[in-house]
């Protein structure tokens, strides 16, 4: 042989300062829910809506809207779903239900539905083909749900689940599509949610963002966990009728009426931002997001007496200075 064909290739590599350069933003692909191009599980209890906050993800990034009338998505994308324990005229009728409640048309939305009877992770022939079908479409979220019905490994064994989590990463980091996993946790789970999902810890060590459905104190609770945002404080969510639909409970006005509840409530002067909590009833976060929107847009400023809508400036007066909220 000769010396070029003995010679063995390097692994690529990029000065770390470069990387960073590049990826200093910190996407969302649903604001303070799930990271752009984040793998993670949406773990629950059996009957606890999982399936229903999967399908109100899904349409929320299909369609540009927020998820749960709550948390924005800062660009639409295509959605694949495969879903191995719902009928597809009845995974249809669900959609068909949370856009009724949107006012969307779900045919005008790019969601796709793995019509396959059985996808298996841990097959090598189904994972070409999921590769495959993902190359063609490419999606901005793949949800699988759930993950019981979808392998025929040990769930407890670290070493099955790694290659089949393993797999999946893969998927997200040659085409940038997030994932995810609709699992179950277990009943007597106590302590970070994360170690409550069923079967290998690895579960929880792979996720990005993290999504929990859990009963607390006879109610419904939301928590998100990200590895590398702030997780956002849990939200009460309950399932309504008339159309059927997740909704979050008690925590003040809708994201769009926010925005404006907030422009109303400082018509007549500055605003503490205190007051203004106390006032509309809202999470500190959720206002903060709504102020840093609306500053952005120009409607709304900051000074020392508080939050005010801004005064049209006349050619005489000169303007006043803006000071960033703290």
């Amino acid at each position: 042989m000769s010396d070029d064909e003995d010679k063995i290739p390097a692994f690529p590599v990029v000065r770390l300062g470069r990387v960073q350069a590049e990826s200093e933003r910190n996407d969302w692909l649903i604001e303070h829910l799930w990271s752009e191009a984040a793998v993670g599980c949406i773990g629950g209890t059996p009957k606890s809506g999982k399936t229903w906050l999967a399908l109100e993800m899904a349409l929320a990034v299909a369609s540009g809207t927020p998820c749960l009338g709550r948390y924005r998505v800062p660009r639409s994308g295509t959605v694949l779903i495969y879903a191995a324990e719902d009928r597809p005229h009845a995974l249809r009728r669900r959609a068909e239900e949370l856009c009724r409640a949107r006012g969307l048309d779900l045919e005008k939305l790019a969601v796709g539905l793995i019509t396959e009877p059985a996808l298996r992770l841990d097959v090598p022939g189904h994972q070409l083909r999921l590769s495959t079908t993902i190359q063609e479409l490419k999606p901005k979220l793949l949800v699988l749900d759930p993950l019981v019905r979808l392998h025929r490994s040990d769930e407890n064994s670290s070493a099955d689940i790694s290659e089949l989590l393993g797999y999946l990463r893969s998927l997200q980091r040659a085409y940038g599509v997030a994932i995810a996993l609709v699992h179950h946790v277990r009943k007597s789970g106590a302590g970070q949610p994360g170690q409550s999902l069923r079967g290998s810890g690895d579960l929880h060590a792979w996720g990005d963002s993290n999504l929990y459905l859990l009963r607390r104190k006879g109610g419904l609770v939301l928590q998100a966990e990200h590895r590398s945002q702030p997780s956002p404080d849990a939200v009460g969510v309950e399932l309504s009728t008339n159309p059927v639909r997740l909704t979050v409970t008690g925590d003040g006005p809708a994201l769009g009426d926010l925005e404006q509840a907030v422009v109303d409530a400082l018509q007549n002067g500055p605003v503490a931002r205190s007051a203004l909590r106390s006032q509309l009833r809202v999470r500190n976060e959720r206002l903060g997001d709504a102020l840093q929107r609306l500053q952005a847009a120009g409607r709304v400023i900051c000074h020392e007496s508080g939050w005010a809508v801004p005064v049209p400036v006349s050619k005489d007066q000169p303007e006043r200075n803006e000071r960033q909220p703290r």
